[in-house]
């Protein structure tokens, strides 16, 4: 087995002491008054004979791994997968790495995953927590570990959150439904009392009580395809439907095309949450975009400045606008009950 390169190697390679070669490779060359043409062929050299720090006696000397474990629920998920991209990107530029995981929305499964980034000794967390997580959560804040939540928050627990503006979104994608004379507009979510999923069911009501409407919902598991059948069934007089979720309205497009139904002149169809594809549907799915990028952005930024600055993060809940993307599903017909 080839013997591992050390700084000590090099010092003797380089006839120079081993903390020159220290202070070169973290970086305090110019602090320490070391030429720069002296330490220009310390990184060289270290490249050349294939060096890599000791990352655990790092740590143990800094008190930091520069790592940072992440939580979501799915990362396959367009808007977790794009979140966490965007997020990895930036930490990497500050010199962090992300390392992340699915928690399939499982608190047991969320508990597993944060023993293991203690384990590795993650110098911050972010957090889309499920159901159940909230003793979890307060242990990190206690241990001084900076955590931030981000899609969905805690009720009840001071914590550093950003979200997307839920009731607002469900509140303006019902009122369009609305202004394009849809007036049995059907609200499709998920059996979820997360905050996320209340916030949506909430600007959902305003919006039809505000109309003098009928409130019309279902609330479903994932396998939500027969569901949404059966309530397409049992309703007929619906001539809209607003999705909380991405996969709902997959499953809700999947039972339209079971009972022949088209959008929008049998019924209308909106979704909260974009999908890459939905552009190319035909018709093209109206959708409530969440502005990831600056979720994205707003979550890493939070967090490293925290770790960078050493101060404890602002206990507050941060809530970004989003935006309706107005595709053909909802257009605007001659609405005919069935």
């Amino acid at each position: 087995m080839k013997k591992k390169i050390s700084i000590y190697d090099i010092a003797r390679e380089m006839n120079v002491s081993s903390a020159t070669v220290s202070y070169v490779l973290n970086g305090k060359a110019a602090q320490k008054r070391i030429s720069a043409s002296l330490a220009q062929r310390i990184i060289t050299h270290a490249r050349e004979v294939g060096y890599r720090p000791n990352m655990i006696a790092k740590s143990l000397r800094t008190g930091k791994t520069r790592t940072i474990g992440m939580l979501v629920e799915d990362i396959a998920d367009p808007f977790f997968g794009t979140a966490a991209r965007i997020m990895e990107g930036i930490a990497r530029q500050r010199g962090y790495h992300l390392f992340y995981a699915s928690t399939a929305n499982d608190a047991e499964v969320a508990k597993g995953l944060l023993d293991v980034f203690r384990s590795a000794q993650a110098d911050g967390y972010i957090i889309a927590p499920p159901p159940g997580l909230v003793a979890e959560i307060q242990a990190l804040q206690e241990d001084g570990l900076p955590v931030v939540l981000f899609d969905r928050y805690c009720p009840g627990l001071p914590s550093a959150n950003v979200v997307a503006d839920n009731f607002g979104g469900a509140y303006k994608a019902t009122r369009h439904l609305l202004q394009n004379g849809f007036r049995r507009i059907g609200l499709v979510t998920s059996d979820s009392s997360q905050v996320q999923m209340t916030d949506r069911l909430r600007g959902y009501a305003q919006a039809i009580e505000e109309a003098d409407c009928p409130p019309l919902i279902l609330q479903t598991s994932a396998a939500a395809k027969q569901d949404i059948i059966d309530f397409l069934e049992r309703h007929t007089e619906l001539d809209a439907l607003l999705f909380t979720t991405g996969y709902l309205t997959m499953s809700g497009l999947e039972a339209l095309a079971h009972l022949q139904l088209r959008a929008p002149e049998d019924i209308a169809v909106v979704s909260f949450d974009d999908h890459p594809h939905f552009s190319l549907f035909s018709p093209a799915v109206t959708a409530v975009a969440q502005p990831v990028q600056t979720i994205a952005e707003t979550v890493i930024g939070r967090l490293i400045d925290s770790l960078e600055s050493n101060t404890p993060l602002a206990l507050q809940t941060d809530i970004l606008p989003i935006s309706l993307i107005i595709r053909d599903s909802s257009a605007r017909v001659a609405v005919q009950h069935r």
